[in-house]
């Protein structure tokens, strides 16, 4: 009679992460089997070792905040804010004693989230995705490929609050490429269809999908639409072009939710936020879908299949 109280007792002292995603759980079973992944890493198994309390927005960024302060009222152990900004902000805005391991697309430095990359002070670290450094290779890509494109689309989501600045420096570079930079703008599932029909007008010849974790559970939308309009597009997440994007170039987002696991379990481990240093990128993936480029009657030039990580036949 015993061994079931023990039990009882044991389970009631699990440790408890927060889980908040402005993604949807639908498209991110991949990640989450990432996340656990890195917690395994850390000595942790969920339902075993350690429980967690899923909140997912769905990508409805007005919803984090509500979805922050319930976890902070079951008061859980560590927070781990994943799909980006928003996520993060929202954390940082509900609690400064519960640890918070982050996915940041920017810089944390700059976000006012640390107050160093290698020591970050306070109760939040996590990975930096360096996502709005990446916008002048992925620009840089698209050209190399599509050199006769004088306009560029660009693909973003207005209630993003990173927008702005993916915006700004995305002009930039297109302007030291030659190319004109025209943007459309997707906040809903019925703003996509009035999007890609500008297209034509603006006479673009490619388009970059901005990194947005709305526009990853809509990624098969996206896809559909930029084969009908036969536009060569670029994403920044492999799953883009593993399911029939042209191509893709970023830093690998499995990767980024295992490391962020792996901050989750050592933080239960005793280790502090504080001084976990932010972690950098260092392997970024080329990915090359050969049979959309055949539908499009693109050849890719031999200098991009060359350097691809990987190629899609």
């Amino acid at each position: 009679m015993a061994w079931p109280f023990a039990a009882r007792a044991q389970q009631s002292a699990m440790p408890v992460i927060g889980f908040l995603d402005s993604g949807s759980s639908g498209t991110n079973a991949n990640l989450v089997a990432a996340l656990s992944q890195g917690l395994k890493e850390a000595g942790y198994v969920e339902g075993q070792s350690v429980g967690i309390e899923y909140r997912w927005a769905d990508g409805d960024y007005d919803r984090l905040p509500a979805l922050a302060a319930d976890l902070v009222r079951r008061q859980v152990s560590v927070i781990v804010a994943t799909g980006g900004e928003p996520s993060g902000r929202a954390a940082k805005a509900a609690t400064t004693t519960i640890p918070i391991v982050f996915d940041s697309g920017n810089s944390p430095v700059e976000l006012g989230w640390v107050t160093s990359l290698n020591r970050p002070g306070g109760n939040m670290t996590g990975v930096n995705q360096m996502i709005a450094e990446l916008v002048t290779k992925q620009l840089g890509l698209l050209h190399e490929l599509i050199p006769q494109a004088q306009v560029i689309a660009m693909l973003v989501n207005a209630n993003n609050p990173r927008t702005e600045s993916l915006v700004r420096k995305a002009q930039t570079t297109a302007g030291a490429l030659g190319c004109n930079l025209q943007i459309l703008t997707a906040g809903s599932e019925q703003d996509f269809d009035t999007a890609f029909t500008t297209l034509v007008p603006r006479h673009a010849g490619a388009l970059f999908v901005s990194p947005d974790p709305f526009f990853y559970r809509q990624r098969d939308r996206i896809i559909a639409l930029a084969a009908r309009y036969a536009v060569p597009a670029l994403y920044v997440r492999r799953e883009f072009a593993a399911a029939g994007g042209l191509m893709s170039y970023g830093t690998s987002l499995a990767d980024t939710y295992r490391q962020v696991g792996l901050y989750a379990g050592r933080i239960l481990n005793g280790e502090k936020p504080a001084d976990l240093p932010v972690v950098q990128p260092t392997k970024f993936e080329l990915i090359i879908n050969l049979k959309t480029a055949k539908s499009l009657g693109l050849t890719i030039p031999p200098s991009l299949l060359a350097t691809a990580d990987e190629v899609i036949e």
